[in-house]
């Protein structure tokens, strides 16, 4: 199968390495030309590094050329961050063609964005948008062309929009993570599976100390305590009552699960905490107001999900206490700035209008 991955970071360097090690023909999209150029230069492959060694692969295809790299792919794969979305959005609009399937994982609803910009740019094509609630690899890049991959994804949530495309977009994305989907209905509901903005706001906010501290700090090893845990399941807590207050039901995924031993299996299996923290790739120096964990996941991902829970009319009194403290740290209203129903063009909608704009989709 063809597939384009767009960007250049750790999610799009271990997808397209994964997906050429599958046996896929990949077309890699970068902005930057001189990037692009400095890749080509040398050979357009990628190392992979896993648990089975290190793999060097081939890819079909580097590119800055955005409309030559989504040429007749099957699946348009973007992770990049979700503040990258409306420019790389609005840069794929004019080039999406009917059967196309633009997967975004996690995307924090950022499905609507990339079918709002192709709808709102007069694009017309019979294209599916999915989401699902994590990357599908714990990983890092080692190098320029180099990347490990820690773990694979076991279960991957994904939800689709519109959902009456949801069997063609299901099996389109199955090709490239055989055994690995689980549907769980429309976009909105693969948006409410984001384990990012569970995890990761807790960990920035509750250890700002050691982080403005320490020259390096590994916030999931030393800054993973039994009080931060606590505090992480309670906010998990008003994320699955947000997804039962929209009439979507089990399973929902609860993110305790990442650390258990024992227990459903999901995202990145058992032990994947340990393995992860093992693997050392996540000491790192963290600069508080630039960290996608603040910057994508407390400030987007928590005032998205304090949005619906309005509509849903649901309480999220742990999710409006980091967006206050997160934007005090930056200085800055989360909830005024970040993403919400409104700042995505749905404010107007009630509850079961957005429900069937979910289900059918943007009128042609």
């Amino acid at each position: 199968m063809k597939i384009a991955v767009l960007g250049g970071g750790n999610g799009s360097f271990a997808a397209a390495g994964d997906f050429a090690l599958g046996g896929h023909e990949v077309s890699l999209w970068r902005r930057d030309a001189a990037q692009v150029a400095a890749h080509r230069a040398a050979g357009s492959r990628i190392i992979v590094k896993d648990a089975n060694g290190r793999h060097d692969v081939q890819l079909a295809q580097v590119t800055s050329d955005i409309a030559d790299a989504v040429r007749d792919a099957a699946l348009i794969l973007c992770p990049a961050p979700a503040f990258a979305q409306p420019d790389i959005a609005d840069l794929l609009a004019p080039h999406l063609a009917d059967g196309q399937v633009v997967f975004l994982p996690p995307a924090t609803f950022g499905s609507m964005i990339f079918a709002k910009a192709a709808h709102d740019g007069g694009n017309r094509a019979k294209v599916s948008f999915a989401e699902t609630g994590t990357l599908p690899w714990l990983t890092r890049k080692h190098g320029p062309f180099e990347v490990a991959i820690t773990i694979r994804a076991k279960r991957l949530p994904v939800g689709v929009f519109p959902f009456q495309a949801a069997e063609h977009a299901l099996d389109i994305i199955g090709q490239a993570f055989p055994g690995a989907i689980e549907p769980c209905g429309d976009a909105l509901s693969g948006a409410l599976m984001n384990a990012g903005p569970i995890i990761h706001p807790p960990l920035i906010v509750m250890n700002t100390g050691p982080i403005e501290h320490f020259e390096r700090w590994d916030i999931h090893k030393e800054g993973t305590q039994a009080s931060i845990r606590r505090v992480t399941d309670a906010l998990d807590a008003e994320r699955i009552a947000v997804r039962e207050g929209f009439g979507y039901g089990a399973p929902h995924f609860p993110l305790a699960h990442h650390y258990a031993s024992e227990g459903d299996i999901w995202m990145y299996g058992r032990g994947s905490h340990d393995r992860l923290t093992d693997s050392g790739d996540w000491r790192e120096r963290i600069v508080l107001t630039d960290h996608r964990y603040m910057r994508e996941d407390l400030r987007l991902g928590l005032s998205l999900l304090v949005s619906v829970a309005e509509l849903a009319n649901v309480s999220t009194p742990l999710a409006k206490a980091f967006l206050a403290i997160g934007g005090a740290i930056c200085g800055e209203d989360f909830m005024q700035h970040g993403r919400t129903l409104t700042s995505l063009g749905l404010g107007d909608l009630d509850r079961d209008q957005l429900k069937t704009l979910l289900r059918e989709g943007f009128r042609r």
